[in-house]
């Protein structure tokens, strides 16, 4: 049972699906990493559907899409560290390929959603 409108949202649960994933990647990073790149990249990636889910609790559409860019910008951020994270051989260049599709998909539908507030500003 839905508590919150975000909850219905296909751009939030895939948003979550990439934090779930992320996660996982980042919980075999090297120890000396747990407080550095690693804490880094839970941050940003959990600021993605937080943002869409606290945008969505704004009354304004401007205020919607506010926090729509931030999620976006978060979305950016992650995979941008990810690609570090490969560099510096903390996750293989398989690893990374599987989870290109969660961020495109999120990107995606964060776009639709951005668009639908939009059209209604």
């Amino acid at each position: 049972m839905e508590i919150f409108q975000f909850e219905k949202l296909i751009a939030w649960k895939k948003a979550k699906e990439l934090t779930l994933a992320v996660y996982q990647l980042v919980a075999a990073f090297p120890q000396h990493e747990q407080y550095a790149l690693s804490s880094q990249i839970r941050r940003a990636v959990i600021s993605i559907s937080s943002n869409i889910a606290e945008g969505t609790g704004r009354a304004s559409m401007k205020e919607k899409n506010h926090f729509l860019e931030i999620a976006f910008g978060s979305l950016t951020e992650t995979y941008c560290q990810l690609l570090i994270a490969s560099e510096l051989g903390y996750i293989t260049d398989d690893e990374l390929n599987a989870v290109k599709p969660l961020f495109k998909e999120t990107s995606r539908l964060m776009s639709g959603l951005r668009k639908s507030y939009e059209s209604n500003l």
